[in-house]
């Protein structure tokens, strides 16, 4: 896989949210085992914004690192992803929030 592909960028635009959910989890819950907490955050419509939230500030960040190395098919990749991910949390945020 080349350094700068349209791919590359839809599998770190994936990859990224994983992360952020993971760091969140770390942050807010880590005594807890991960599945009690996914069993809080579904109870509680705040904390899933607040994970979606910090799954998209993590493709946020790998992509502004892309975009300054000026290495711009992937950061179209990662763009994509965000965008297809944002829209649905902000249909959730509006209307089940």
């Amino acid at each position: 896989m080349k350094k700068d592909s349209f791919l590359l960028g839809i599998i770190l635009g994936i990859l990224s949210p994983v992360v952020g959910i993971i760091a969140f989890y770390f942050w807010k819950a880590y005594p807890n085992t991960f599945l009690d907490f996914f069993n809080v955050v579904k109870q509680n419509n705040s904390l899933i914004t607040a994970l979606m939230s910090f799954a998209l500030l993590a493709n946020a960040i790998v992509f502004t690192f892309f975009i300054n190395k000026k290495i711009d098919k992937t950061a179209k990749g990662i763009f994509l992803i965000t965008v297809l991910f944002a829209l649905p949390v902000i249909i959730y945020k509006l209307f089940y929030s």
